[in-house]
C-alpha cells in the first residue's frame, strides 16, 4: 500500500463533513469527528507566511490549530515546532492482503456485520468514548460499509466500522469492552471484518492506530499485518 493510497483510503473511509482549499491547504471542518477529520494539510508549495491563514481557517470553524503531518514534510513539521505546535498521538498504519485474514473466518456467533449500527453497537461505542459524531463521520461514507457486534461467552463484547475505498478496505473504531478483552474478541471481529471485505470486491485490509497503543499493535502484528506508513499531528 502506497502512501498515496494509504491517504486516500483515509479520507475516503472516514470522511470529514466538509473540506475546502485555502491558498496551499486542505482545511476540513470535522464537527466534532476527531483529530482524522479535523486536521489541516498541505497540497501545495507552501511558506511560513502561509501558516496564520491556515490557523484562522481552523479557528473560524471552532477548531484548534491542527495539522497532519505525513511523510516526506519535515520542513513542515519543523516549522509548526517553530510555531509552537506540540507533537500529538504519532499513528502507525497496517496492511495485509485481505485474503490473509479472510483465510480462518471465526465462527458465525462471533461476529455479525450489519448496516446501520445496532443500538448495542451504538452504545459500546458510546462506553469507548465513540460517540454520536463519530458515528456521523461512519454515515457519511458514500462507499460500501458495514459495523460488527462482536460477541464473547454469549455476551456483547465489542464494535467496529470497515469501509471500501477502490479496493482497500479500512477498519476503523475498534472497541471491545474492558472487561471481556483478550479473549480473542478483536482478533474475530477483524477476521470477520476481512471475510465482510473480500465478499465486496476488496483485496486489501488496511487500519491506523496510535503508535503508543502497543496491545493493538501486537495483535495486529500477530496476525499478519505490516507496518505501510507513519504519521502524526501538532496542534497548537
Amino acid at each position: 500500500m502506497t502512501p498515496a493510497e494509504l491517504y486516500a483510503t483515509l479520507e475516503a473511509t472516514w470522511p470529514p463533513a466538509a473540506h475546502r482549499r485555502i491558498g496551499p491547504w486542505t482545511i476540513r471542518d470535522g464537527r466534532g469527528g476527531g483529530k482524522r477529520v479535523s486536521a489541516a494539510t498541505a497540497e501545495a508549495e507552501w511558506t511560513p507566511e502561509d501558516l496564520p491563514g491556515a490557523e484562522a481557517a481552523m479557528a473560524a470553524l471552532g477548531q484548534p490549530a491542527l495539522f497532519m503531518l505525513r511523510a516526506g514534510e519535515e520542513a513542515l513539521d519543523a516549522a509548526l515546532e517553530q510555531r509552537g505546535h506540540r507533537i500529538v498521538d504519532p499513528v502507525t498504519a497496517y496492511a495485509a492482503p485481505v485474503t490473509a485474514l479472510a483465510a480462518e473466518p471465526p465462527s458465525g456467533m462471533a461476529a455479525f456485520p450489519h448496516w446501520p449500527p445496532l443500538g448495542i453497537v451504538r452504545d459500546l461505542w458510546a462506553e469507548g468514548g465513540i460517540g454520536p459524531e463519530r458515528v456521523a463521520v461512519m454515515e457519511r461514507v458514500a462507499g460500501p460499509k458495514c459495523c460488527l457486534l462482536g460477541r464473547q461467552d454469549d455476551r456483547p463484547s465489542g464494535a467496529a466500522f470497515v469501509a471500501i475505498h477502490g479496493t482497500n478496505a479500512m477498519l476503523h473504531a475498534l472497541e471491545v469492552t474492558p472487561s471481556l478483552r483478550r479473549l480473542g474478541s478483536a482478533n474475530n471481529m477483524l477476521r470477520r471484518a476481512a471475510c465482510w471485505a473480500q465478499d465486496h470486491g476488496a483485496t486489501r485490509f488496511s487500519l491506523v492506530v496510535t503508535s503508543a497503543n502497543l496491545p493493538a499493535r501486537a495483535l495486529y502484528a500477530s496476525l499478519g499485518l505490516q507496518v505501510v506508513g507513519q504519521y502524526h499531528y501538532r496542534m497548537k
